[in-house]
């Protein structure tokens, strides 16, 4: 798609002396590294509704059928790669920390390109896809990746064998409060908070956003495409984030580069 490329002065102005940025991604940026949505394009998951799949009842009544829904897409997961988006947001973190300032990142996704792009104390609001814990006693299971088809993890600590669930947030669950808190903080303090692929309608992660603008941010939305948040953003970047952040931070390193020389 044809992206325009131009950032604002203010916008890469601010990037540089920001002592505290935020960002927020959304399904838009792993969309670009393949990550398919709730629904495939055919076969047996076709009969389902998320919601259907996605809840402690569904689990409990059918955990092989949910367990192999999961493992369908773990392994479509695990086959993508990170895009030149979240390698960007790396990097701009790694610039923030040798200049003392502080970068957080929060994601709604519950994939882990984030973390295989080299990202790190990242706020997963709605959990991770590939974590796997016992519902009664909590404990996790890293070795429960792919199940087969028709099996049910349980719990191997001595007289539990409570079912192994994924670990991420279903339907009808709550948010991981301690998490939300400290997005909420950082979205507070944020001098520029980034809106990364994301319809910015979806509560609470909307009102992330929402806290980060009454704080006095600097409030950036990248997309492909307009969203709810567009009409209240100060600067809008639309095209995809593996296109349009890289930019962003080449724009940031040629004026950080320009300040260098004229103090020299």
């Amino acid at each position: 798609m044809d992206t325009d490329l131009t950032f604002s002065d203010e916008l890469i102005e601010r990037l540089c002396s920001a002592e505290r940025v935020a960002a927020m991604t959304g399904a838009g940026i792993s969309a670009e590294s393949g990550v398919p949505t709730f629904r495939g394009e055919g076969g047996l998951w076709k009969r389902y509704r998320p919601e259907e799949l996605a809840n402690v009842h569904a689990f409990v009544s059918d955990p092989a059928l949910v367990w192999e829904w999961y493992t369908w897409r773990r392994r479509l997961i695990a086959e993508t790669e990170p895009n030149p988006g979240h390698t960007a947001l790396v990097e701009l973190a790694q610039r923030m920390k040798e200049g003392e300032g502080r970068f957080t990142l929060i994601t709604q996704n519950v994939d882990d390109l984030h973390d295989r792009a080299g990202s790190t104390d990242i706020l997963k609001l709605h959990g991770e896809i590939f974590r796997s814990f016992c519902m009664d006693c909590g404990t996790d299971h890293p070795e429960v990746r792919f199940v087969e088809k028709g099996e049910v993890p349980r719990c191997e600590q001595e007289g539990c064998e409570g079912l192994v669930r994924p670990g991420v947030v279903w339907f009808g669950e709550g948010l991981p409060t301690d998490i939300l808190q400290t997005a909420a903080e950082a979205a507070g303090r944020a001098e520029v908070f980034l809106s990364i692929g994301t319809s910015a309608v979806v509560y609470p992660a909307a009102g992330l956003i929402e806290q980060a603008a009454r704080s006095g941010a600097y409030l950036v939305e990248v997309n492909v495409e307009p969203s709810a948040l567009s009409s209240v953003a100060d600067e809008v970047l639309l095209g995809p984030a593996g296109e349009v952040l890289p930019a962003l931070m080449a724009e940031v390193w040629k004026e950080e580069g320009a300040l260098i020389s004229e103090d020299s």
